[in-house]
């Protein structure tokens, strides 16, 4: 029996899709690299971690594809509803931050159950579709279910508030739906929603029901025109900006950007490491 099981694994391990995992690995040693030069040439303090956590990471993505797909089907309803729980307890537990209040402190990490949410999103998504006969997917009574599972979430992503992840979710529950084969008028639909939702939005502006918080309004102030408030709100994207420029199609070499390395450009590690590159 051992022995079966043995070969069982190994079998496994041979129809794993390894070319994509060798270039998941390569990607982020990109990442790697980038972190170290924006550190002034430094593993500590982001490099060394994130190589800890890829690797993590990367053993738990193995383990994870070893596992028959079934199994995690039967979990999906369980991971969404965990989530769905950990989303409703942050304005009661969650930790502030940064303007928003988006944390759960577990003491040895901070975990941002939007995050969770994205993957237990896609889970229980795929879970219900294949469940559901291919005849029925488009049937407007069984598009409830989805609409549900994803918008419960996103209305309390949005309270924290997190408009990006809420997009996020919302963009990834349509791609599931639309792969699962829903028909596309309904998809046109949401798209003439979206659109009138927008120019709610805007004319909500400066109103006693305005409908984005007055940061959110100048975020999109200054990255129509950053010249707005250079040295405010925009510093991040001018910054950016003479980043990639003073860079040009081939860069400045690495470890020689002038703008992350004089530590011009804010969050260099992170939101904008992409200058870095």
């Amino acid at each position: 029996m051992a022995r079966a099981e043995r070969i069982g694994l190994g079998r496994k391990l041979l129809r794993l899709n390894w070319g994509l995992a060798l270039l998941l690995a390569a990607t982020a040693s990109v990442g790697f690299l980038m972190l170290y030069s924006v550190a002034g040439g430094a593993m500590d303090p982001w490099a060394s971690r994130q190589m800890t956590r890829f690797a993590i990471g990367f053993v738990a993505m193995l383990v994870i594809a070893l596992v028959d797909i079934r199994h995690w089907m039967r979990l999906a309803p369980l991971a969404w509803l965990g989530c769905l729980a950990l989303l409703v307890a942050v304005p009661f537990i969650g930790e502030q931050g940064m303007g928003a209040q988006r944390w759960i402190n577990l003491r040895v990490v901070q975990l941002q159950p939007s995050e969770a949410m994205k993957v237990a999103l896609v889970m229980v998504l795929a879970a219900y579709y294949t469940w559901l006969p291919p005849e029925r997917v488009s049937h407007p009574l069984w598009l409830i279910p989805p609409l549900v599972l994803t918008l419960a979430p996103v209305a309390l992503v949005l309270m924290q508030p997190d408009l990006g992840t809420s997009v996020l979710l919302l963009a990834g529950a349509g791609a599931m739906m639309f792969l699962a084969g829903v028909h596309w008028l309904y998809f046109a639909g949401a798209a003439a929603g979206a659109g009138g939702l927008i120019w709610l939005i805007g004319a909500s502006r400066g109103t006693d029901w305005q409908l984005l918080k007055d940061y959110q309004f100048r975020r999109v102030d200054v990255f129509l025109d950053p010249s707005l408030d250079p040295l405010g709100a925009a510093y991040h994207i001018t910054q950016a900006t003479i980043a990639l420029g003073s860079g040009g199609l081939s860069g400045r070499g690495f470890m020689q950007g002038t703008q992350s390395r004089l530590n011009f450009l804010p969050e260099k590690h992170t939101d904008f490491i992409f200058t870095t590159l």
